[in-house]
């Protein structure tokens, strides 16, 4: 197949939105419904991988749709964080849908077809993020996808439902309006120009004092990137299916908001001016307690779900930190991280979507023994919790070991230690899941056999998914070169 880069592009990012229509218009034949879905998406990881290959051999090309005044147009254009981005969100759509597929139907979930239509949407604002030429554009996207998953947020449709979505709406929406967007117009009154630019867009007359302050509020105006104090909406977005909390966590919505933080620090500041500006250790101090504290408040959750939704705010954290480093490991390992913690991610909150399903079990207190009914989803879960920790051999090692050496480039011994730190909080609050799994004391296990007997694996496509994310967490501590060129490609010139 020889396709454009051009074609490419416009591929990608239309193709997700004509897969809503299509959902939409067979919505009363199930099966038809999600075998679009499930074609659609592979379709795209096809046309991605094509983009890919092009990317790395050097071809690149810019798509303009419309163009509303000099220098400020809706255009696309792809580099190597955009395609690493998009990889991971097409090879992820195809798998969240497989898995969509066994625990939608299984739960007896209601309002299917539109689950299926406002994920392809939220898709299509996630091709338009990856492959923004500039920040107007990355802009526009970035809020159609808070607007596109807010339905799937509010799914169930229940009192706790729409509170955590207008919780998800309020912060999201707000760190917008009253950060991101005057940063945005900020950038344009002294730059000039929002084009994502190697080296960044700034003059060397720019005023380092505004430059700081733009810093700081592009940081928290990116609210996707959850950094504290602007991170309540993550957990408060629990309350949706487990596929949706895929999305967030994985696919879509926390990618894309530490995507646009990696975007805007290196193609709109510069690494150099980043390492200059006087907000930069404050930030990255404000990185380390977001690691620590949201580590310490997941190892007091109860309901799986939220521990793990408090783990990612830790681990956004980390992918902060590495870009704000401004060093070239640093951004090694955010870029890499993006990637690792993907599909370690994805992977816990799989398993814990077929534990709901199988036992309809949410608390981490009721799950001793489950692992003797469950064996593939609980092992799962440990491969996967080896990746967030960041241990051999999984592909979390790679990411933590560039962002490590970051901190050590740059003599941040604060900032090691909090790294290390963490990695230990993370086994306390991670491993203890699987090993009562396997190994439940005796009492619980005398409970566990008395009420968990009739308990099964989750349904096969749900089963499927889970064993690929897993493999996928093994595969990248052996295969980890093609993550790894594509992030020492950040931030150069093609």
């Amino acid at each position: 197949m020889n396709l454009s880069v051009e074609m490419l592009i416009q591929c990608i990012i239309l193709l997700p939105l004509l897969t809503a229509v299509g959902v939409m218009l067979a919505q009363r034949h199930p099966n038809l419904r999600e075998a679009i879905s499930l074609t659609v998406a592979s379709g795209v990881f096809i046309l991605v991988y094509l983009l890919y290959q092009q990317t790395i051999s050097g071809q690149t090309d810019t798509v303009s749709w419309i163009t509303l005044l000099p220098g400020l147009n809706i255009s696309f254009k792809a580099e190597a964080l955009s395609v690493l981005f998009a990889l991971i969100a097409s090879f992820l759509w195809i798998v969240t849908t497989l898995y969509a597929i066994g625990y939608m139907r299984s739960h007896e979930e209601q309002n299917q077809t539109r689950f299926y239509t406002f994920f392809a949407v939220s898709i299509f604002a996630v091709m338009g993020i990856a492959l923004s030429e500039n920040l107007f554009t990355l802009f526009i996207f970035y809020e159609v996808l808070t607007l596109a998953t807010y339905p799937l947020v509010t799914h169930a449709g229940t009192d706790k439902a729409l509170r955590g979505g207008r919780t998800y709406l309020r912060i999201l929406l707000g760190t917008s309006i009253v950060f991101f967007l005057p940063a945005l117009i900020g950038t344009w009154a002294i730059a000039g120009n929002l084009s994502f630019t190697p080296g960044g867009v700034f003059s060397n007359d720019a005023s380092p004092l505004w430059l700081a302050i733009l810093l700081v509020m592009f940081v928290f105006g990116i609210g996707k990137a959850a950094m504290m104090p602007f991170h309540r909406w993550l957990p408060s977005a629990m309350v949706a299916p487990t596929p949706v909390s895929a999305l967030l966590h994985a696919v879509a919505v926390v990618k894309a908001g530490v995507f646009t933080l990696i975007k805007t620090l290196v193609y709109i500041f510069g690494l150099d001016t980043i390492g200059e500006l006087i907000t930069t250790d404050f930030l990255l101090y404000l990185t380390a307690f977001t690691i620590l504290a949201s580590s310490l408040i997941a190892m007091r959750q109860d309901n799986l779900k939220v521990r793990l939704a408090y783990s990612t705010i830790s681990q956004l954290a980390y992918i902060s930190l590495g870009v704000l480093l401004a060093t070239e490991a640093g951004l090694i390992g955010s870029s890499m991280h993006i990637a690792m913690h993907a599909f370690g991610k994805i992977t816990l909150f799989f398993c814990a979507g077929a534990i709901l399903v199988a036992s309809h079990k949410t608390q981490i207190s009721q799950m001793a023994g489950l692992g003797r009914q469950m064996p593939i989803t609980m092992m799962a879960f440990f491969i996967a919790s080896l990746s967030i920790i960041g241990l051999p051999p999984t592909g979390g090692s790679w990411s933590k070991y560039y962002l490590l050496l970051g901190a050590l480039e740059n003599e941040y011994w604060l900032l090691m230690a909090t790294l290390m730190i963490s990695s230990l909080l993370n086994i306390a609050y991670l491993l203890p899941i699987p090993i009562r799994g396997f190994f439940p004391g005796k009492s619980a296990q005398s409970t566990a056999e008395n009420t968990t007997t009739s308990i099964q694996e989750a349904p096969l496509s749900a089963l499927i998914a889970i064993i690929i994310t897993s493999l996928g967490c093994v595969v990248l501590f052996f295969f980890p070169q093609p993550v790894f060129e594509l992030a020492k490609m950040v931030g150069i010139a093609p």
